[in-house]
Formats: C-alpha cells, structure tokens, sequence
C-alpha cells in the first residue's frame, strides 16, 4: 500500500465496475448538500470513473446547465458516455485529459468536482493551481475522499493544505474524516 501511496495513478479501466457500489459516507445525497447545484450552472467534475456521480450531477444541472467531465483514459470517458445515452442524459461534455494542465479558459466554471480523485493526480499542488484558475471568482471546488481501502485516500488537512497554495479556503466539510466531502472557495 506504502508504494501506490508514492505513486498515484488512475483506477484502471478494467477496475471500473468497482466504482460502481454505494459509496458509504461520501453519499450522491450529501454532495448534493454541499455542491448546492442550480439549474443552468456549469460544472467540472475531474476523474468522473464510471459516472457513479456524474449522471446526478448532469441530472442536477438540468438541460440549461453544463457537466464537462474530465478523465487521462478514454476507456473510463467511452463508458460514462454509454450510461449517460442509456437515461437520456445529453448535457456531458466529455474531454480526455490531465488535471495538471486542464484545457479550459480562466473562470469557466462555477464549480470543480473530484471524488476520490485527488490522490491519484501525481502533483496536487498544480492540480489544485489549476482548479483555482479555471473556477470563477464565487464558484467552489468539492473535494470527496473515502478511506475505506482506497490507497489514494488524502486526509482533510493534507486536501487543506494542498488547496490553500492555490489560493482556495476549505468553507465547509461534511462527514468524518474518514468519508467527508470539503468546499473550498476563493480567499
């Protein structure tokens, strides 16, 4: 466990069904608490895995909003797009890509998903910078994080302190420190 903690890396697509089950404490229900999604809004959400969170989130949306769903494996983007024809959800736009450089203009979004993301990006700090970038001056970034035998798991102080060398101040945690979810804002 000691080695994937030093060398982050994404689910493997052939893993993907695994995303799949209820996700104790870090629940669809509590990320909708705390992202408070409004119609038309247009959101990012980073390392979408099979869509587990995706499709509520697009669904959150409504037709007017905009979910883009960023992935480094194709395979993953493929299979969420599949799931997402399947209910008759149009509004995802899809782009496969790295964290540490997203392909998005300044202030483009209202908010920036990750769950369960985080600790598989090799250089957090530079993810972190460049959420900060594209998020608009009064949008918020939720960061979800489980524990339970995810060797990637970064704790609520680690995700902090991460987030505060991009400028962004954890506003409010949900959950326990072992299954939480944090948003953070502008300074």
């Amino acid at each position: 466990m000691f080695w994937l903690r030093r060398h982050p890396s994404a689910c493997p697509y052939a893993l993907r069904l695994s995303l799949q089950p209820p996700h104790p404490l870090i629940t669809r229900a509590r990320l909708n608490e705390i992202l408070a999604p409004l119609p038309g809004e247009r959101m990012l959400e980073i390392g979408p895995g099979s869509g587990y969170y995706t499709l509520p989130l697009a669904q959150w949306l409504g037709a007017d909003g905009c979910l883009d769903i960023l992935d480094v494996q194709q395979p993953m983007l493929d299979y969420t797009m599949r799931r997402a024809r399947r209910h008759g959800i149009e509004n995802l736009a899809p782009v496969c890509g790295d964290a540490r450089r997203l392909p998005f203009d300044d202030a483009t979004f209202d908010a920036v998903i990750l769950i369960t993301t985080l600790g598989e990006i090799p250089d957090q700090d530079t993810a972190w910078r460049e959420m900060a970038r594209v998020l608009k001056p009064a949008g918020r970034v939720i960061n979800g994080e489980l524990f339970f035998g995810d060797p990637h798991w970064v704790t609520p102080r680690a995700a902090e302190r991460h987030a505060s060398t991009a400028g962004l101040t954890q506003r409010h945690r949900i959950g326990t420190a072992i299954g939480y979810f944090a948003r953070y804002e502008h300074c």
